[in-house]
């Protein structure tokens, strides 16, 4: 299964960092942007620079996580480029995570779970748009907006990490309100992704519906690992947002597994830091993925 692949490559490297491929045109060096003024420039910037990061991080880290939004705003040309770094990752051996966040009810959502997990229908042949190990939804619509979505991972080839506690500042307005039964809105979420979760089950104990749990709410994580113990974790929020090594400690268990770090700015941009000053850009990621890598394990399994 997709979720035991994941693990066996998360011990393989020693690392439980997934490299956030949230990758806007502004993060670019200065000779990388210079004379573009058109999307397509920008789209085609945008990839060089994905497969640079991509080819420097390849051999430490198990997995990358595409954030769809900063392609889209490119328009086709972005999508293109979008499409070219899931393909490419997955060449360099990498498990792909979309982060789309996608749902809907009905044939939508059996649209959207076509696009990203599964394969469309054209004439006689099939094709398969956008080629993803995971994809990120949204589970606040309701069972029947994650079926389309469960049937598609249904071989335990592919997965996807529902949102249920997520790491932005106001998420407790809706996900940490208590229902009548006692139990808040983020840790009912939780009970659903385990009962969703339960025939997807692999050798390594844990499912291929995982759960996305922000690093910058450890009180509530730590109730969601308890409660959810076949559950993945896909945890942002380390680093640019604020959360730290010794917060997201509580997303894994006692053995040192249970979930995935993203961190996005912090290698994109590390180049731009003082510790990585006159680095490549590429070589600068390398290096921020390596001291993230020593800051998760000392964490995690000190």
């Amino acid at each position: 299964m997709i979720v035991d692949t994941l693990l066996k490559k998360i011990e393989e490297k020693d690392n439980p960092t997934v490299v956030g491929l949230d990758t806007s045109f502004d993060y670019l060096p200065e000779e990388m942007r210079a004379g573009v003024s058109c999307a397509d420039g920008a789209a085609e910037a945008v990839y060089a620079f994905n497969k640079k990061v991509i080819d420097a991080v390849a051999d430490i880290v198990p997995a990358v996580k595409v954030q769809i939004a900063y392609y889209e705003m490119y328009g086709v040309s972005g999508m293109r480029a979008f499409a070219d770094t899931l393909r490419y990752a997955k060449e360099k051996g990498l498990v792909v995570i979309t982060d789309a966040k996608r749902n809907d009810i009905g044939a939508t959502a059996e649209c959207y779970a076509k696009a990203y997990l599964g394969e469309t229908a054209v004439g006689d042949a099939s094709l398969r748009a956008f080629d993803s190990d995971f994809l990120t939804v949204n589970g606040y619509l309701g069972s029947d907006g994650i079926k389309p979505f469960l049937s598609k991972a249904q071989n335990g080839e592919k997965g996807i990490f529902v949102l249920v506690k997520t790491s932005n500042r106001s998420s407790g307005e809706l996900q940490d309100l208590k229902l009548e039964n006692g139990k808040t809105v983020y840790e009912y979420m939780g009970q659903l992704v385990e009962e969703w979760g339960s025939g997807l089950i692999g050798a390594s104990g844990y499912s291929c519906v995982g759960a996305v749990v922000g690093a910058t709410h450890p009180a509530q994580a730590e109730v969601l690992r308890r409660e959810m113990p076949h559950t993945f974790f896909l945890i942002p929020g380390y680093g640019a947002q604020g959360g730290t090594a010794q917060d997201l400690k509580v997303c894994f268990k006692q053995d040192g597994t249970g979930g995935i770090v993203n961190s996005s700015r912090g290698i994109l941009c590390a180049y731009r830091q003082e510790t990585y000053k006159g680095l490549p850009f590429d070589e600068a990621a390398r290096q921020a993925c390596l001291a993230m890598k020593a800051d998760l394990n000392a964490a995690i399994k000190g």
